[in-house]
């Protein structure tokens, strides 16, 4: 089965771009060829004919205008994708839907327009599930073709990992940033609830939807973390934080495989220097998945009234599933299902405050890709953290007896991001 990935590590290429040491031209002939040679098999990208032109010719305008190196942006000439929910200029946004493209035009997203701000190249839309939900694309697993990317930003997280982009924009609505960044063996970021903007994207759920984004490794996140997130701050912390473990019901939704690789991860961090303490937490996470999953039928239900109506046929039968569960569920159901997100941000922060924590950590997912792309995976270890609207990173660690990637999954306090991101790159050197 072939290995599609490379090793394109975000910084660097960014510094050789800007510098000139890498010629523009040949980054993005180099690109496209890799493209036309693995797309077929991966199927990551969104079809756009004339993508190669279309880049060259954005890099011609790009290196006239910055052709002192010294000026050039910190993304200058970097190729980015962007899931196919975001509204970006010059491109059909659909949805990954068979819905007509003409439905969605709204004005670029804030965060599209902040990556072209910063002198990113957009290779183009990445494929998603049908509306961000579980209905799969055709995208494949870059290290196994016979496994899915997981989802639903199945696309970025596989373009990233082939080396087609150094950077890809996601979301979040349950677990559709870490878990395909842990079955892809790759970085990814989910900020703090309300941390980047979500103007100009095709919602989900108003009340969970978070921007989330890969790169191939943490220096990667913390070069474009603060271009993306409003009001970041440089982060003064402690060298080593305390780590918790959410001991419970939730820890024992892995799979016996990933519980034991959990372990080693906590016997490679202890080896280390990390203190962990094993925290009893979240014994109710059955009432929590309920409520979170309650949360998007309405929420769905309540963006897709007006298309659904017209074009309920052209929707997928698990689209079109919680779209009709979210239409029976109750206005006064569906603000007490909201409540509980601060409740549980309160009862987390509240355990980590109690026991002198710094962090969280967990498997990133329940074990390795599945094999098929009809299901992109189970994202019960990620639910919790985006219910309550954590911030999040995914960091590769090791990988499964099949030979997949695994990951483990970070969590910070709310809107602490910076910090996060800071303590990450330790120990993802200390996890590779």
């Amino acid at each position: 089965m072939p290995l599609i990935t490379a090793s394109t590590p975000f910084a660097t290429i960014a510094a050789s771009l800007r510098s000139g040491q890498l010629d523009l031209t040949t980054y993005i002939n180099n690109a496209c060829h890799r493209i036309d040679g693995y797309e077929p098999d991966l199927q990551a990208l969104v079809p756009e004919p004339g993508r190669k032109e279309q880049l060259l010719k954005e890099a011609a305008t790009l290196q006239k205008r910055f052709p002192d190196p010294a000026s050039r942006p910190p993304l200058y000439g970097v190729l980015f994708g962007v899931k196919d929910v975001f509204y970006a200029d010059g491109l059909p946004t659909r949805g990954g839907s068979q819905l007509p493209p003409d439905l969605f035009k709204e004005s670029e997203a804030i965060c599209v327009t902040r990556l072209r701000d910063a002198g990113a190249l957009l290779l183009g839309k990445t494929v998603t599930t049908e509306f961000a939900y579980f209905e799969p694309g055709p995208t494949r697993n870059p290290h196994n073709l016979q496994h899915t990317p997981g989802g639903s930003s199945s696309g970025s997280a596989a373009a990233v990992a082939a080396g087609f982009c150094q950077i890809a924009l996601g979301t979040q609505t349950i677990g559709s940033t870490i878990r395909p960044a842990a079955y892809c063996g790759i970085v990814g970021f989910k900020s703090s609830y309300g941390r980047i903007p979500t103007d100009g994207l095709i919602l989900c759920s108003a009340s969970l939807d978070t921007i989330g984004f890969f790169t191939q490794d943490v220096t990667g996140i913390a070069l474009v973390a603060p271009l993306l997130c409003n009001n970041w701050q440089p982060a003064t912390v402690p060298s080593t934080p305390v780590l918790g473990v959410p001991d419970g019901p939730y820890l024992s939704q892995a799979s016996p495989e990933g519980r034991a690789v959990f372990e080693n991860h906590l016997t490679l961090l202890e080896h280390a220097g990390y203190r962990i303490q094993r925290i009893e937490a979240l014994h109710d996470i059955d009432d929590i998945a309920n409520r979170h999953r309650r949360i998007v039928a309405a929420e769905m239900a309540q963006v897709h009234a007006t298309w659904f109506a017209r074009y309920e046929a052209l929707y997928r039968p698990r689209t079109a599933d919680i779209i009709r569960q979210g239409q029976r569920i109750h206005s006064e159901e569906l603000e007490a299902a909201r409540d509980g997100r601060a409740v549980l941000r309160n009862e987390l922060e509240g355990l980590m405050d109690q026991h002198g924590v710094d962090l969280w950590i967990s498997p990133a997912a329940p074990g390795p890709a599945p094999e098929g792309i009809s299901t992109t995976g189970d994202p019960a270890m990620n639910l919790p953290w985006t219910h309550a609207g954590l911030p999040a990173i995914a960091l590769p660690a090791g990988r499964a007896k099949n030979g997949l990637p695994l990951g483990l999954q970070v969590a910070g306090k709310f809107m602490a991001d910076e910090q996060l991101v800071t303590w990450a790159k330790p120990m993802a050197e200390v996890l590779a």
